[in-house]
């Protein structure tokens, strides 16, 4: 039985600080060397991304680097995909430690089961081992943080879902769906594979596949990150009919609910405590989930970190949707009078 040929397509910009282990990892798989091919996308970097980058295909045939003058997550993808020749295509991050099975297993999960699409589990590490940065990488473990995000809390065995990190895709899904759409700046994936689902695709998780990822360790990058997710999420519909699941926008309506607070002076106590108490099951539960985080740093400082993290971590993606509906909404009324004018 001939071993099918794998693409690996690594969009990036400026990691001079990962994409050596990213690669060495890849590198370092159990798959036959000369059976997979590494394309780096690079955007245009600023730091010594490119120089190592070209050391390691100095002496790897198997990597390859193009260049993406846009920038642009999307555009790099759809780079990779023009530029890649297997009859599988696996998308990957610059912040992402393979495991050596990795892409052997997805290889054979996506046979067994004749997927479209197969992923695996993401176990998310802090860039720095600070109590800030530890606690970040729990929280976007954790069901409370991430919701139904599974590929992040993890699943007991091989479950169909609307997503799974970068992806591992036949090849023959771009030439029924068609690529990336470029104008999404963020969440292009989301989008690409809601689409996919909504044409008969399967997108399967399996928890015997895994990767590590390196989050965000510093409360600017981290909230920063949350609100452009936030934001791209909601606002891709100006690009694409329904590009996202309800789960994505529970963010938006605690921001929305949290925002009615300004109404309560105007309500009767009773209704005042209809709005308390929504509010007070969430405080039990950030409480609950902080305690299950202090457990998992084996750090009591953990708790009062996470207890904030929480709350910033939802305001902040939930904030991002806020605007981008407004900015939607914006868009539409200018649409409108310009239609009437003419």
């Amino acid at each position: 039985m001939s071993v099918p040929f794998v693409s690996v397509v690594i969009p990036e910009r400026n990691e001079e600080e990962k994409i050596s282990f990213c690669l060495k990892s890849l590198l370092d798989s159990d798959y036959p060397h000369d059976r997979f091919e590494v394309i780096v996308v690079d955007g245009m970097s600023e730091d010594r991304t490119v120089e190592i980058v070209t050391s390691f295909s100095q002496e790897h045939q198997n990597i390859k680097l193009l260049y993406n003058e846009k920038r642009t997550t999307p555009v790099a993808r759809n780079i990779g995909i023009k530029a890649s020749v297997g009859e599988y295509v696996m998308f990957f991050d610059a912040h992402s430690i393979a495991s050596v099975d990795y892409i052997s297993k997805c290889v054979k999960r996506i046979q067994e089961t004749e997927a479209d699409n197969v992923g695996g589990v993401v176990k998310t590490v802090p860039i720095s081992g600070s109590l800030l940065g530890r606690t970040i990488a729990a929280v976007l473990s954790s069901r409370f943080g991430v919701g139904g995000s599974k590929f992040r809390t993890g699943v007991g065995g091989p479950e169909e879902v609307d997503t799974v990190p970068f992806g591992f895709y036949k090849r023959e899904v771009f030439g029924r769906i068609g690529l990336f759409n470029e104008n999404l700046v963020r969440n292009q994936d989301i989008e690409f594979n809601l689409r996919l689902k909504r044409q008969g695709g399967r997108i399967v998780l399996f928890p015997d596949i895994y990767l590590v990822y390196f989050s965000r360790s510093s409360l600017r990058s981290f909230l920063k990150n949350n609100f452009e997710n936030g934001f791209w999420v909601i606002f891709a519909s100006r690009y694409s009919k329904r590009p996202f699941s309800l789960r994505h926008i529970i963010p938006l309506i605690f921001v929305l609910y949290l925002g009615l607070v300004i109404l309560l002076s105007l309500l009767p106590i009773a209704l005042s405590l209809v709005w308390v108490l929504p509010l007070l099951f969430y405080t039990i539960l950030d409480v609950l989930f902080s305690l299950e985080i202090v457990h998992k740093t084996a750090c009591c400082k953990a708790f009062f970190t996470s207890a904030m993290i929480f709350p910033l971590l939802h305001i902040s993606y939930g904030t991002g949707s806020l605007i981008a509906s407004v900015k939607l909404l914006w868009v539409k009324v200018i649409k409108h009078r310009d239609f009437e004018r003419n």
